[in-house]
């Protein structure tokens, strides 16, 4: 059987007393005798009673809870951004209700109403690939609620926000490439509305124009960040009469998936084929070759939106704030590497 919760209502019956009577000695109400205070404190601490926080937030008006939505909790870059904005948030008394979109944007409007329902102090929301309509994030501003955005953000909405120069995170990859003998770079894109995706896309193209390469649209496969999108994508690529020399993934699960597919058809990499990834999520470490890759801090992420909430909580007439983060290049066995480093 499994532990009993006992709450205000148990007590006041063994008590014979109200339940708000319970309540205010509890309290320390000054209405209430020092006897019933003693007799109310003594059970209490012989039964374990432990106070509804939520509940006493929310009559006091506010939930000091934070929702947050993400696209899926399952990813490493999540989990760390939910352990930095759970250690900041907890330091200041707040707790967190974690949603998830599962990509999908009708849930994730689901999502939305529901933290609103709840009467949190503020969200903290990384958008699904599918969201293009922002009228649930309209609506949660309209309602006074802090919302702070990280990693992927709506283009044109204006609201705190901590975000990747994903730019530059994208063009130091190319480069690398380039400098490293590689001519034909092939480039999984993510979904061009989302507005990490399209600067990741924006700094791929934009080293190839700066170092005189074409910028060749049979070498650019749309919509593809999964493992088995990115296998897909190495297939199309492979079939091509001048197939690519190296192929850079938006996210690291397509270039996994171009990994694997190229080995599996014989090719050796990075002397046949250079692969190149984009978050270092932890497996890139592990898979052979190891995969090079960005570095996107998401745990430095995930405490840079909590302490954006915080800010607006303490200064509710505080003007938007935008964070930026510098992205740092992993080079692993998975590149063809003149000057060898490893991370």
């Amino acid at each position: 059987m499994g532990k009993q919760h006992i709450t205000i209502h148990d007590l006041a019956k063994i008590l014979n007393l109200n339940a708000s009577t319970v309540s205010r000695a509890l309290n320390d109400h000054p209405k209430i005798s020092a006897e019933t205070k003693k007799q109310v404190q003594k059970l209490a601490s012989e039964m374990n009673y432990q106070p509804n926080a939520l509940a006493s937030s929310l009559r006091k008006g506010s939930a000091h809870t934070v929702g947050l939505v993400l696209p899926r909790v399952n990813r490493n870059f999540f989990a760390s951004a939910i352990e930095g904005i759970e250690a900041v948030l907890n330091k200041a008394g707040y707790h967190l209700i974690i949603t998830q979109s599962n990509e999908s944007a009708e849930k994730e409007k689901e999502c939305i109403s529901s933290l609103i329902s709840s009467r949190v102090d503020g969200i903290i929301i990384s958008i699904s690939w599918e969201t293009k309509d922002l009228s649930h994030l309209i609506a949660a501003q309209s309602k006074k609620i802090p919302l702070i955005f990280f990693d992927r953000i709506p283009r044109d909405f204006e609201a705190s926000k901590v975000m990747l120069n994903d730019y530059q995170g994208a063009y130091q990859a190319t480069e690398y490439l380039i400098n490293n003998g590689n001519k034909k770079i092939a480039f999984l894109a993510g979904p061009q509305h989302l507005q990490i995706y399209s600067e990741r896309f924006r700094g791929y193209k934009t080293a190839l124009e700066d170092y005189n390469y074409p910028v060749d649209s049979t070498y650019i496969i749309e919509n593809c960040l999964t493992q088995e999108r990115g296998a897909e994508g190495a297939a199309q690529l492979l079939s091509l009469e001048k197939r690519p020399d190296a192929i850079f993934g938006s996210s690291d699960y397509s270039a996994l998936g171009a990994l694997v597919y190229c080995k599996e058809n014989g090719l050796r990499i990075p002397e046949d084929i250079s692969i190149f990834g984009f978050a270092n999520e932890p497996f890139t470490k592990l898979i052979d070759p190891p995969l090079s890759s960005i570095e996107q801090f998401p745990n430095k992420m995930g405490e840079a939106a909590a302490q954006l909430f915080l800010n607006a909580v303490k200064d509710k007439n505080s003007k938007h704030q935008t964070i930026e983060m510098i992205p740092e290049i992993r080079v692993r066995q998975s590149v063809l590497s003149r000057k060898v480093s490893q991370f």
